[in-house]
């Protein structure tokens, strides 16, 4: 089972619309819908352009590969592809050969999502690993709860991937 951050954002709306998703239905036109993702879209890639234009060229990158994550020099990524594999949860004591699935447990799922920004914050000191803290951009100037809870499952995505605490996020958002 494939859960993404869209069917994620989908259950905290609607579980019907999610479970529609989920099974592969195609979705009727619904102009607010489209407008609102547009209006994101645009105001995440001004505010991106933003970012960047602070930043010399050699301390942002896009879509950075996730296996060298843990290795990089860069400060600021965008459009980081994020995804658990099944077994691995680090906090879980999930079986982690198909065998011990079958036998005590349902299949574990993977979690997929694209972050569109995450900074990274270099170590503290000698032998620390970097943090790493998603960031996500909203053109509204009010935060809802499934706004912060959409970071949270970007978050815990991206810790599961690196196998370390991703304890804090960011949320641009608004006018100014």
């Amino acid at each position: 089972m494939k859960i993404t951050s869209s069917h994620f954002e989908a259950f905290l709306k609607c579980p019907t619309l999610c479970w529609l998703r989920f099974t592969g239905e195609i979705p009727t036109g619904n102009a607010y819908a489209e407008w609102v993702q547009s209006q994101n879209e645009s105001y995440r890639t001004e505010a991106i352009k933003r970012l960047m234009a602070d930043l010399p060229e050699e301390e942002w990158t896009a879509a950075p590969a996730p296996a060298t994550l843990k290795t990089a020099a860069w400060r600021f990524a965008t459009a980081i592809p994020a995804s658990t594999t099944p077994g691995r949860c680090s906090n879980d004591k999930t079986p982690t050969t198909p065998a011990e699935n079958d036998k005590n447990h349902a299949p574990a799922a993977t979690m997929e999502t694209c972050l569109p920004a995450v900074e990274r914050i270099p170590s503290a000191g000698r032998g620390q690993p970097a943090q790493f803290v998603p960031i996500h951009f909203l053109y509204r100037n009010k935060l809802t709860k499934d706004d912060k809870l959409l970071l949270a499952f970007d978050a815990f995505v991206l810790s599961e991937m690196l196998g370390r605490a991703v304890s804090s996020g960011k949320i641009i958002h608004g006018d100014d």
